[in-house]
């Protein structure tokens, strides 16, 4: 049998003792190799494990940071867009106007060309605000932007108003909390009437949708942030659309004080309700004014005489007055013959309806004792 022959390799010497394979080295090759003690040697094999483990070492850290990056991303997107701060270009077809009813009138918006304008100048310096649902989006804030955006793109075909910056709400928020954002945002605005106000009332009490079905709780909850006499004037303007809603063709043309008048005279006067519908039930299509001026000339015009009652008191026209002085002030009181009249520097309106039955029947007991 043969004998095996052994034989050795005679690596070039390295300051490092590490073979790379040859090729001539620089200075700062050399300078940048970790010291290795004297009379160490590493083969190949060695020299490519090590430098292999320390790129995968490289590797995951870079992993590592990448994915704490991700993550603080993630969370930072997730925070501003609970916040309503995250904005995107959507489609103005996307967007859905079905799920809020809207505190604007129907009809042409007289203003709107004075937006446009700017739109067209400046830019959209104020995006709408929307919930993404499925493959669309609900408008919550921003009716008249979004209108004004949809009449530039069809009157110029101007790609750039096929879409709107919009922010976007986080899914899932309350019905009534949506409601507040866009009452809100439109309370500070400009040229929003009290009959608009009162009619998104009514339409909030009536959506099966939410938990409300008194007026009066309403009006708390959407204009929570208005004044109590701001709130007072919204409910006697909803106790006029009540009566008349049907029959009106302006509302929101109908100024406060006017407003205030005809639920005054409606208050007064049985029969004055029904004659306002017959009287705007036969007017057909007509302008805001003509409305308004038939309106306040029904309002002047002189009560009409009611026929005194079969069996009324001898005494009808006999009247008793006095005043009262209580803790919140001095009430007057006037008192005839099938009536009682109370009146103080008061906002009787704001003071809850339960309340008021309880005292009205208070009132009635403590006169039958």
């Amino acid at each position: 049998m043969s004998k095996r022959r052994g034989f050795d390799i005679d690596f070039p010497e390295t300051p490092d003792g590490v073979y790379t394979g040859g090729g001539r080295k620089t200075a700062s090759d050399e300078s940048a190799r970790p010291s290795v003690p004297a009379g160490t040697r590493r083969g190949p094999m060695a020299a490519a494990i090590s430098e292999n483990a320390e790129a995968l070492r490289d590797r995951a850290e870079a992993e590592r940071a990448i994915r704490e990056e991700n993550d603080r991303l993630a969370h930072d997107y997730v925070r501003l867009k609970r916040a309503g701060l995250i904005t995107d270009l959507v489609p103005i077809d996307a967007v859905l106007t079905t799920k809020l009813t809207r505190d604007r009138a129907a009809g042409p918006d007289p203003e709107i060309e004075e937006l446009k304008a700017s739109i067209r100048e400046v830019g959209l310096s104020n995006p709408i605000r929307v919930e993404p649902v499925g493959d669309h989006f609900e408008l919550v804030q921003g009716f008249r932007r979004l209108s004004a955006f949809r009449e530039l793109y069809a009157e110029t075909g101007d790609e750039a108003y096929a879409r709107i910056p919009a922010g976007l709400v986080a899914s899932g928020e309350a019905l009534v909390g949506l409601y507040r954002k866009m009452v809100d945002e439109n309370l500070v605005r400009r040229g929003i009437s009290f009959a608009e106000m009162a009619q998104l009332a009514l339409s909030f009490a009536r959506d099966p949708a939410t938990d409300t079905t008194d007026i009066e709780e309403a009006i708390t909850l959407l204009y929570a942030s208005a004044g109590r006499q701001k709130r007072s004037y919204i409910r006697h303007f909803a106790t006029l659309l009540e009566e008349l809603g049907g029959e009106l063709r302006h509302p929101e043309a109908i100024s406060r004080q006017l407003g205030l008048d005809l639920v005054k005279r409606m208050g007064d006067e049985p029969g004055f309700s029904a004659g306002l519908k017959t009287m705007l039930a036969g007017q057909g299509e007509v302008s805001s004014d003509y409305e308004v001026a038939r309106l306040t000339d029904a309002v002047k015009s002189a009560p009409k005489a009611t026929p005194k009652p079969k069996g009324s008191s001898a005494n009808a026209a006999a009247k008793t007055t006095l005043r009262c002085t209580v803790p919140a002030g001095t009430v007057r009181c006037a008192a005839r013959d099938g009536k009682v009249e109370l009146a103080m520097e008061r906002d009787f309106s704001s003071i809850d309806r339960h309340r008021l039955e309880a005292a009205v029947a208070a009132f009635m007991a403590a006169l039958d004792d």
